[in-house]
């Protein structure tokens, strides 16, 4: 009895934690067959697979550009490349929520049974989305065939925001993961809070295009959007996919989030990592 505290005290400590996180890494290997395995296993006897994703997603993005394109008489050239690209980035985003709410929870025997660090199974969740992500570019490349974008060198900013969007995605589905569970009602909180962040969101309306409203209300309402830190992971990366130009506030807003996000993941992953296989 009186090695308790010590044991309790020794599996609190940043070396676990960070450990965790290093031996997950180095076995790529098992999450990365794990992720594919999980798009085969989904689609199993599909003839397109993980295609049907990206029909899906095209075919309701086209329904929205050729409607909103309407409702503010914007010219369709430029109201649907921008929900398009704003549908491929906000997949990633809103799946990475979702799905990490239930990435501890729907692995409940792998967690029991093979001898692993938790976070394996956020690599496997993240790998997966990237994949995903992959597919959905096809459709961003025939929508710059059809309506081609004035890109340029700054055009490669999206590579780095990408890189930033899945470093927040790793921190908020292992974050969101181990309060889920713990609380069990958080998932389906947050499959609610996802879908309405999703309306909004600029996506399927153009933010800029209020901001410079005639109308000082409009206007006045549409900058409380800055407020909303997905419009900022969304603008570092669909902006120069779009060719539009850099705009530092969104950087330095997704920068913050960043490293806050990951600060108070690492604590939580410290105090916690430990009770994740007695919750599930």
């Amino acid at each position: 009895m009186a090695r308790t505290p010590k044991t309790r005290q020794s599996s609190r400590s940043w070396g676990l934690a960070f450990d965790d996180l290093g031996r997950a890494w180095r076995q790529r290997q098992l999450w990365g067959h794990l992720g594919w395995q999980d798009i085969k296993q989904r689609y199993r006897r599909s003839v397109l697979g993980p295609l049907w994703i990206t029909i899906s997603m095209a075919v309701t993005a086209v329904a929205l550009g050729v409607l909103y394109a309407g409702l503010f008489g914007n010219p369709l050239e430029e109201q649907l490349p921008y929900i398009l690209v704003g549908f491929i980035v906000w997949a990633f985003i809103g799946s990475c929520i979702t799905e990490g709410a239930m990435v501890f929870i729907s692995n409940e025997g792998l967690i029991k049974h093979l001898p692993a660090p938790i976070s394996v199974h956020v690599y496997r969740l993240i790998w997966r989305q990237i994949l995903f992500f992959a597919h959905n570019l096809l459709v961003y490349a025939v929508m710059l065939v059809v309506f081609p974008q004035p890109l340029s060198l700054s055009s490669l900013a999206a590579v780095p925001a990408f890189a930033l969007l899945v470093a927040n995605g790793f921190w908020v589905a292992l974050l969101v993961g181990i309060v889920s569970t713990r609380f069990r009602d958080l998932p389906p909180v947050t499959q609610s809070v996802v879908q309405l962040m999703f309306f909004m969101t600029p996506i399927v309306w153009i933010y800029e295009d209020l901001l410079m409203s005639s109308n000082e209300t409009i206007a006045s309402r549409a900058r409380l959007a800055e407020l909303n830190p997905f419009l900022h992971f969304l603008e570092i990366i669909r902006r120069p996919m779009l060719g539009d130009s850099f705009e530092l506030r969104h950087w330095v807003v997704v920068l913050v989030i960043t490293v806050a996000g990951w600060a108070l993941t690492l604590v939580v992953l410290r105090n916690y990592r430990a009770r994740v296989s007695y919750w599930v």
